[in-house]
């Protein structure tokens, strides 16, 4: 997870405002352990509101841009392959709800 960053920092900028079943302004929580791209695990309970998303094709990379505390945006990446984050993003229902 990368950030904190001020606010409007991604969600001021070209992101789309939603991704799968996840919209924008509203609060989500993890419900099932995964690791992201740069390693770091989120564990159940952890709730955050989400600012939107982008995705990167050549690299198969989605970005999830999320608010722990309203005031400060982090970013969480992922990436869409089987050796990486592919499995939780093709179930992302499994692993994030909505709050």
């Amino acid at each position: 997870m990368y950030g904190p960053h001020e606010r409007g920092h991604w969600s001021g900028g070209h992101i789309k405002p939603s991704h799968d079943f996840l919209e924008a302004g509203r609060r989500y929580r993890v419900c099932r352990e995964f690791t992201d791209f740069d390693g770091d695990a989120h564990y159940p309970g952890e709730e955050w509101t989400f600012l939107g998303a982008s995705f990167l094709p050549h690299d198969d990379g989605l970005s999830l841009f999320v608010s722990l505390d309203g005031a400060q945006e982090w970013q969480i990446r992922m990436q869409w392959r089987a050796e990486a984050q592919g499995a939780v993003l093709d179930t992302l229902r499994a692993y994030v709800g909505p709050v």
